[in-house]
């Protein structure tokens, strides 16, 4: 076996040998490819007085430098027009134009970068934002947006369905597309807004109408209708305390039973919170308790409560019961 072993490995040998000279042709024509590419961009970049970044044709590095020229972009636009707005306030009246025209400015290219220097005062320190818009033509696009969505789109990364992310891999026709969007969104929510104060508007018109019509009840009637109103909230709060509050106790009373974990400490701060909160109606509005130790009174403990309208009519029933 070890024979027939040493007499196949010269034999797979020979078989990669036959190979050796394709690889070395397919390697030299890939060098040569390259080398001709490479010369290709170089030649291209002399002719349009480009400077290769560290002189190299390395594409990921020719694309890093495209990215740090477009950013110089925007921020040299904001400059050109803080400057520009600068210059307007030094010049005399009607001389402004006159030193646009010197610097070759048209005066509504020249308005549009005062305008993106003041929108994007802000921004200028929020570098994920001007990295985000990444050419002056996007920054021409933005100027459509309000200075709440600028302060938006800076401290959340979104505005409506406009996201920071989105807008450095929009090109300047899809950024475009985008903005009308969102602006005519935000305009029908602007219409519907403004229609529904309309009608809340007329709403409460009638309503003010119909007061002016309805007569005032007496002070006891009155005074009745809030005592209803106030038990059938006692009740409520009554029926939580002796229903599912107490279900409750009851299982943490079962659970601490079964694994002798104790429960008291947490059940007594719920008793303490609601006899806090008691004390403190107590306080707030002076009410003293029963001289008879009775905390809830006949009328309050019975499930269709009969109001008393007076103290004669309270001490009546205090009486009979």
């Amino acid at each position: 076996m070890a024979r027939k072993a040493a007499e196949t490995q010269p034999q797979a040998a020979d078989n990669t040998l036959p190979a050796l000279p394709a690889m070395a042709e397919a390697a030299n024509r890939l060098a040569v490819i390259h080398a001709e590419q490479e010369a290709t961009v170089r030649a291209v970049a002399a002719q349009l007085g480009y400077q290769l970044p560290a002189d190299c044709t390395d594409p990921d590095l020719i694309q890093r430098d495209i990215a740090a020229n477009m950013r110089r972009s925007v921020e040299a636009c904001l400059e050109v027009g803080r400057g520009l707005r600068v210059l307007k306030e030094a010049c005399e009246h009607g001389n402004f134009i006159s030193r646009l025209d010197s610097l070759g400015v048209e005066v509504r290219v020249a308005q549009r970068f005062m305008q993106a220097a003041v929108k994007f005062t802000n921004a200028s320190t929020s570098t994920h934002l001007i990295k985000a818009i990444g050419s002056s033509s996007k920054l021409i696009e933005m100027l459509v947006l309000d200075d709440e969505q600028i302060e938006e789109l800076e401290l959340t990364g979104q505005t409506g369905e406009l996201k920071l992310d989105d807008i450095a891999t929009m090109s300047v026709k899809e950024l475009r597309t985008k903005l009308r969007e969102l602006r005519e969104n935000a305009e029908a929510q602007a219409r519907l807004l403004a229609d529904k104060n309309t009608k809340i508007d007329e709403l409460a018109a009638k309503l003010t109408t119909r007061k002016t019509h309805v007569k005032t009840p007496p002070p006891d009637v009155e005074g009745e209708a809030i005592r209803k109103e106030a038990s059938q909230f006692a009740f409520e709060a009554e029926s939580v305390v002796r229903g599912k509050l107490h279900a409750a106790f009851q299982a943490l009373v079962e659970h601490s039973e079964k694994h002798g974990l104790p429960h008291d400490d947490f059940m007594a701060g719920l008793i303490g919170q609601l006899e806090l909160s008691t004390r403190q109606l107590r306080n707030e509005f002076g009410v003293k308790e029963r001289p008879d130790g009775q905390e809830t009174p006949d009328w309050l403990r019975d499930p269709e409560p009969v109001l008393p309208a007076n103290d004669g009519q309270l001490d009546l029933l205090r009486a009979e019961g």
